[in-house]
């Protein structure tokens, strides 16, 4: 049981839109702390005029990493890619616009993984890596969203950093949620794999659906749907995906559309 006189508030961050907040927090091999934090709301990333997700002036629209151990309220590691200037000495990687599920692997490369939310066309997972720039809103996905303020920025298109996997608004679905590489054991035919979920293909009727990528070839991954038993989907919205310290997984869903009603639940995968 929490104690709730021993809270220690890290970080206060102007929001201003109500979406795109705060998302996972995740320890990272190294000790630290990885906070995924959002463009700040709204449409387009249009606060400010470059957007925040470009804006190394601000910690919206970035992953940060903070050692929450040796200094209140944190400490910066000295190897922050703008530890020493440039940016924000918080921010470990940024162009991002809603990166609320990010996960480390628990083994082999023990990879830092995130899914970012697109804005009207695409979805994305990426492999994120120190002092990279993802793109957004120059980038949605894989393609131009706003070359126009890569010319403002003078960023060529090409020295961004790209997903490892993307794909179309549509049957697959509307909204990526971020998941686990499997390290588990229920599923020796998932190990290793990112399993992660699309919260619906639709906003008006619960139709989640949950995927996983393979790593076929190095730097290559292929994209294969996880169905229920007899072959069918959720019909529900999926909402986020957990992780237990045997490496299981777990998906939180509900019929209600938004934060309402009384149909949320967490079910463990398991085999048939």
């Amino acid at each position: 049981m929490a104690d709730p006189a021993s809270e220690r508030v890290l970080l206060r961050i102007d929001q201003p839109e109500f979406n795109h907040n705060g998302g996972s927090l995740a320890f990272g091999p190294d000790g630290f702390l990885y906070v995924a934090l959002g463009d700040g709301g709204g449409g387009g990333d249009q606060h400010p005029p470059i957007g925040n997700g470009q804006n190394l002036g601000t910690l919206l629209g970035s992953i940060l990493r903070l050692d929450v151990d040796s200094a209140t309220p944190y400490a910066i590691p000295s190897d922050n890619p703008f530890a020493q200037g440039g940016g924000l000495p918080e921010i470990y990687a940024y162009g991002f616009r809603n990166p609320w599920g990010i996960s480390f692997d628990r083994g082999g490369q023990r990879r830092l993984l995130g899914a970012d939310v697109g804005q009207n066309l695409w979805e994305e997972i990426n492999i994120i890596l120190k002092g990279r720039n993802y793109g957004w809103r120059i980038m949605e996905g894989n393609h131009l969203y706003d070359y126009q303020l890569a010319i403002t920025l003078g960023i060529d298109p090409a020295s961004l950093a790209y997903p490892i996997h993307e794909y179309p608004h549509g049957p697959l679905g509307t909204s990526v949620i971020g998941g686990y590489i499997y390290r588990g054991a229920d599923h020796p035919a998932l190990a290793g794999k990112y399993v992660f979920g699309d919260f619906s293909t639709s906003f008006a009727q619960p139709d989640g659906a949950l995927y996983y990528l393979d790593e076929t070839r190095p730097g290559i991954w292929e994209r294969f749907e996880l169905r229920l038993v007899g072959g069918g989907r959720l019909g529900r919205y999926v909402k986020a995906l957990g992780e237990d310290e045997q490496g299981e997984l777990y998906v939180l869903s509900t019929t209600a559309l938004g934060p309402s009603g009384t149909t949320g639940d967490g079910r463990r995968l398991r085999k048939p």
